[in-house]
């Protein structure tokens, strides 16, 4: 067996043609959506990840503003530039690029922003929401992603019993909710581990789906799998060799799918990022 991939790049290109339709007709009734981004510091990454969704937002027509912090740019500093995103009626979602330097609360900054703005679905707000099911709420990029990547590759979700291996508050935690939600396409059972598991292959063994979101390079062997899974990397480690995911390349000879980094769940999450922005544009102009 070898793993049909789950191409991100595809889907992702799929979603934007849908999406530049929408903004089309926004235009038509004299609104463009707009995306703003606040990225504090010099992380490598940090600016690929931010110059690529301005592109996206070219490409599709929408407005963007890039806002490039010094890394010991104050707290009072980015909280003021929030503010103004927070009041200025043109944006329509605020993006605040994760990692921020270590004298700033990433979860403070979160607090600040306008939930209505919030199309990372990161506010407490938003993932109240999620929890409760509530729909016409921004969800988190990154796990909406993960569903629609599934979907749209017609891999089952319902029933199915998914494992996800990682905690964190931008891709573990919210997926857990949104894969639970009895709506949403999902409806799964859901087993939530983490890199201090005890016996972690016992867990991972059993999943029909197996998330990998720990950010520890390899993590996931093909032992670990279940034939016929499916699996997708969201992992990502700098190495030696480079960019690393937390799958190892002989999981391909095991799972049923394989979304791989690069490639995979990345372009989803841009792909929803640019679709609830386009979402808040859509509920401004019903105003």
């Amino acid at each position: 067996m070898t793993a049909t991939i789950l191409d991100g790049r595809a889907k992702a290109a799929e979603i934007k043609d849908e999406l530049r339709e929408r903004v089309a007709k926004l235009a038509a009734d004299g609104v463009t959506p707009g995306l703003a981004t606040i990225l504090v510091g010099d992380d490598p990454g940090s600016h690929v990840y931010v110059r690529n969704k301005h592109k996206a937002c070219t490409e599709l027509g929408m407005a963007s503003w890039r806002h490039d912090l010094a890394a010991d740019a104050s707290r009072d500093e980015v909280l003021d530039l929030i503010a103004q995103i927070n009041s200025n009626p043109q944006i329509d979602g605020c993006l605040i690029q994760y990692p921020v330097p270590d004298h700033l609360e990433y979860s403070e900054l979160i607090l600040a922003v306008d939930p209505a703005k919030d199309v990372d679905g990161l506010h407490p707000q938003n993932l109240g929401f999620l929890a409760l099911g509530v729909p016409g709420h921004p969800r988190p990029g990154t796990p909406q992603g993960i569903v629609e990547l599934l979907v749209r590759h017609k891999v089952p979700i319902e029933e199915r019993h998914v494992v996800i291996v990682g905690r964190g508050p931008t891709v573990g935690r919210p997926l857990a909710m949104l894969l639970s939600l009895k709506a949403e396409h999902a409806n799964a059972t859901v087993t939530q581990c983490h890199t201090g598991t005890r016996f972690l292959p016992e867990f991972t063994r059993h999943a029909d789906i197996l998330v990998a979101a720990a950010g520890r390079a390899g993590l996931i062997t093909a032992d670990m799998v279940k034939p016929g899974a499916a699996v997708l990397d969201v992992g990502i480690s700098r190495t030696e060799e480079g960019i690393a995911g937390d799958v190892c390349g002989d999981v391909m000879e095991v799972a049923a799918w394989l979304a791989p980094v690069p490639g995979g769940v990345g372009p989803m999450t841009i792909a929803m990022l640019l679709r609830s922005t386009v979402e808040a544009a859509e509920r401004r102009s019903a105003r």
